[in-house]
């Protein structure tokens, strides 16, 4: 028998893939299924990028580029970054990435240990608190409630906040809820954090560019007092409909910078070469292709909330970003994985259980409305017929 390190048994993973293959298996036997699990934009990306990869292969970019990432590209992401957060990027302090949950990985592996504590948000990306887990760290739950709006509370998360804790995780706009945490809020955040000089704070703006209502998204680096401490998490998966390209980038404090560009060297080397010009052309191209997206959604949006809330025994806030509605279904008296379970099984939708996200997630499905307008009509229309015939007490 093979003995594996302790790390590998409380390692996590993502349910949503879990779900997405077994919606993906009952496809291929035939049954109709509508998926609102996982978070992908249901676009194409843009043909413009498309053409950048395939002029690079051409041009014989095939080797390999700088572990950090090739200069022009990470020069057009502190560009980028600087302009939509006001705050001065240097390159030197962009590393380009395999996609997202790598800013994650190595974030979490370089503070996590045995005796530190790790502040996430529940419910959030499962990937938080299971790279926590492995680290040996404690992960400590910052709770997310609708009814804050979905937004994290600078108080309660200032009050967890103890000598042990080396790491805080943000996220806003916020998987899976779609909350927005507004501006004053992470005003006093900030505020606070002057009393804690020595932690770290991991701030995953993936969604950044996808608010709504008229709301402006703030980044953690537009604060010049915690700058010097704070980790970028960003990319092109969501914005630019690029999940498969397997595109992000962070930017990391000087003196991590160093320390992010040897775990590349060990671990991943360096990104895909074609798809590193393409992300140059994504960030200095037109940006219509986003815009059109980012309308879209938000007009999904709307359809999602206002469907949902007809739905018997169930609830809806209205999600303020990315592309999730986070309906509550206590009232129906199902268990949320029995639910997105049966929704899946008997009736071809797929959703994700709250629990999925944490623990304070038992109460709520994600609903991902990166979908056509069409199937999000059709996939409600099922788990309302479906509630109605299977109704419990609550």
């Amino acid at each position: 028998m093979f003995h594996t390190v302790a790390n590998f048994d409380r390692i996590g993973e993502e349910n949503a893939f879990s779900v997405l293959a077994r919606a993906t298996e009952l496809a291929r036997q035939g049954r109709d299924i509508i998926n609102l699990g996982i978070g992908q934009p249901d676009f194409k990306t843009p043909e413009h990028i498309v053409e950048a990869a395939v002029k690079a292969l051409r041009d014989g970019e095939h080797g390999y580029t700088p572990a950090t990432g090739i200069l022009p590209l990470r020069e057009a992401v502190a560009a980028d970054v600087a302009k939509r957060s006001g705050a001065p990027v240097s390159p030197e302090q962009v590393v380009i990435v395999p996609g997202g949950k790598v800013t994650m990985f190595a974030a979490i592996l370089m503070f996590g240990e045995p005796g530190a504590d790790i502040l996430y948000p529940d419910p959030g990306f499962p990937i938080y608190r299971s790279m926590i887990e492995f680290t040996g760290a404690r992960p400590v739950p910052i709770p997310i409630r609708e009814a804050n709006a979905f937004a994290f509370s600078a108080e309660e998360t200032l009050a967890l906040i103890t000598p042990q804790t080396r790491l805080i995780i943000l996220n806003s706009p916020a998987n899976p809820t779609g909350g927005v945490t507004p501006k004053a809020e992470i005003d006093k955040l900030v505020a606070g954090l002057a009393n804690w000089p020595d932690v770290a704070i991991l701030s995953d703006e993936i969604y950044g560019q996808m608010v709504y209502d008229g709301l402006a998204h703030t980044s953690l680096l537009s604060y010049p007092e915690i700058r010097d401490r704070v980790i970028l998490l960003d990319g092109w998966s969501k914005t630019y409909a690029m999940t498969g390209w397997r595109m992000g980038y962070s930017v990391w404090p000087q003196p991590l910078v160093d320390k992010i560009r040897k775990l590349a060297v060990n671990c991943w080397s360096c990104v895909n070469a074609p798809a590193q010009w393409a992300g140059l052309a994504a960030l200095t191209g037109p940006q219509d292709a986003v815009h059109a997206m980012v309308a879209e959604f938000d007009a999904r949006r709307h359809v999602v909330v206002a469907e949902t809330n007809k739905l018997p025994n169930v609830s809806c806030a209205v999600p303020k970003g990315a592309f999730y509605a986070f309906p509550n279904i206590t009232a129906t008296g199902w268990k949320s994985k029995p639910l997105a379970s049966a929704l899946l099984e008997e009736v071809g939708v797929a959703t994700i259980g709250g629990p999925d996200f944490g623990i304070h997630g038992e109460g709520y499905i994600r609903l991902s409305y990166a979908n056509s307008t069409e199937n999000i009509l059709k996939a409600l229309a099922r788990i309302g017929a479906f509630l109605e015939k299977n109704a419990k007490a609550a």
